[in-house]
């Protein structure tokens, strides 16, 4: 399962492409709109900041706006920045990869070709899906 966390951070981030290109956000409209703890929110846009998915502006017309466009932004990055790897074992980690303490031999492993073929699958639709295709919810394959 993906953390709140992940999930508040993307509903921000699709609240922000609904926005516009170059429009920004004050984050009082994205916590009511979106219904995410203010303090909370805050947290998450400055964790999406350092990662440069976001800026923010002061001043009368400021707020938070994407850096990239809504294309190039998918939700396989959002999650693996937010929760970290999307792998369920270790061993199939692409950005932490680790040895299974209790495997003798990852080629022979049953359990591991079965969630190798569950995580490819789930990459897949995570990279291959942007904010912007999930503005159009009835183009998105199931």
């Amino acid at each position: 399962m993906i953390s709140q966390k992940a999930k508040y951070a993307l509903r921000a981030l699709v609240s922000l492409a609904r926005a516009g290109r170059g429009q920004s956000r004050m984050i009082g409209e994205i916590s009511k709109d979106q219904a995410i703890p203010k303090k909370f929110l805050e947290q998450i846009l400055l964790e999406l900041k350092r990662a440069g998915l976001v800026n923010s502006r002061r001043g009368r017309m400021g707020g938070y706006e994407l850096l990239k466009a809504p294309e190039e932004i998918t939700y396989g990055e959002v999650l693996r920045l937010i929760d970290g790897p999307i792998a369920p074992l270790p061993c199939l980690s692409k950005i932490a990869y680790k040895k299974c303490v209790d495997c003798q031999d990852e080629g022979s492993c049953e359990i591991r070709h079965v969630f190798e073929r569950v995580t490819l699958a789930t990459r897949a639709v995570l990279d291959q899906t942007s904010l912007a295709d999930s503005l159009n919810l009835e183009d998105l394959p199931v």
